[in-house]
């Protein structure tokens, strides 16, 4: 679901070329963080998260739609790579992720495994033991880690 923020700056950061993944939200001392994910087929430098701050700066200021001080991050998803949609789940099927829930799911909060299946609102992640079946709803946060994922590895 997106939120009033994802809505006002989407098409700002979709003019300049980019595609807008995700939006993180969390506290500073000097008040909100606002972490931005942006991506391109081109990838993203550090010249194109500026250009991107610059403008959806100006948008949130302009519409008010965060209320007293924030620090806003623009970032690349980087090689953990934020999962914030099903889409972009269903992206990286085979892929090991990294999930935080809501709720307990089968006794557990974090669960790295292997992404197995996407459906309409859910997922579905291979770890050691069998598959837990993850409902979307449920997910906290969620990303890629490392891909040389093993279950016959006990280091992790």
């Amino acid at each position: 679901m997106q939120d009033a923020l994802h809505l006002s700056i989407e098409p700002a950061v979709i003019g300049l070329g980019y595609e807008l993944l995700g939006i993180e939200r969390g506290r500073t001392d000097g008040g909100q963080l606002v972490r931005v994910f942006i991506d391109s087929e081109n990838g993203i430098s550090a010249r194109d998260c500026e250009t991107v701050s610059r403008q959806i700066s100006d948008v949130m200021d302009v519409e008010g739609i965060i209320s007293g001080d924030y620090v806003l991050e623009v970032s690349s998803p980087g090689i953990d790579r934020p999962l914030f949609t099903l889409a972009q789940h269903a992206k990286y099927l085979g892929e090991k992720v990294k999930v935080r829930l809501g709720n307990l799911i089968e006794g557990r909060r974090r669960i790295t495994g292997v992404l197995k299946e996407v459906t309409e609102d859910s997922i579905l992640i291979q770890i050691e033991e069998g598959d837990i079946h993850v409902p979307f709803i449920e997910i906290e946060r969620s990303h890629l880690t490392d891909t040389s994922y093993d279950f016959s590895d006990k280091q992790r």
